[in-house]
């Protein structure tokens, strides 16, 4: 292991983002920012490094416990980051709204049929 590592290589070992070139669009579109300021793909990251990472699912803060430039199984990436007591219950808190509210459209696949239309506007209370 090394003491740094690109940060883009990081947010994708530790399995935030499915490939890298989302992980670079990510960092250049400030959804990641270490220590709450912007920075570049190319950032070093070290061990204790607190990151804010929006990818577009989720929103987490992590405390940064190890370095990896090698894409693992999840459970080895698990052990990369440590996320923040307040990181977790806001998101089992949204968690829970999305299960109480959910979506009028989320049950249609694909192009809504004209049956599935009248009922999304019955719901929205659109006549």
């Amino acid at each position: 292991m090394t003491d740094t590592v690109r940060i883009d290589k990081w947010l994708w070992a530790a399995r935030f983002f499915k490939t890298r070139s989302l992980a670079t669009d990510a960092v250049d579109k400030g959804k990641v920012r270490l220590r709450e300021e912007r920075v570049k793909p190319a950032r070093p990251l070290r061990p204790g490094d607190e990151l804010f990472i929006d990818n577009g699912a989720d929103s987490w803060e992590v405390r940064v416990l190890g370095l990896s430039e090698q894409r693992g199984s999840a459970p080895v990436a698990r052990l990369l980051y440590a996320e923040t007591p307040a990181s977790a219950a806001r998101r089992a808190h949204e968690a829970e709204q999305h299960k109480l509210f959910r979506e009028p459209g989320a049950a249609i696949k694909g192009r809504p049929s004209k049956r599935d239309r009248r009922q999304l506007s019955k719901a929205s209370g659109a006549d």
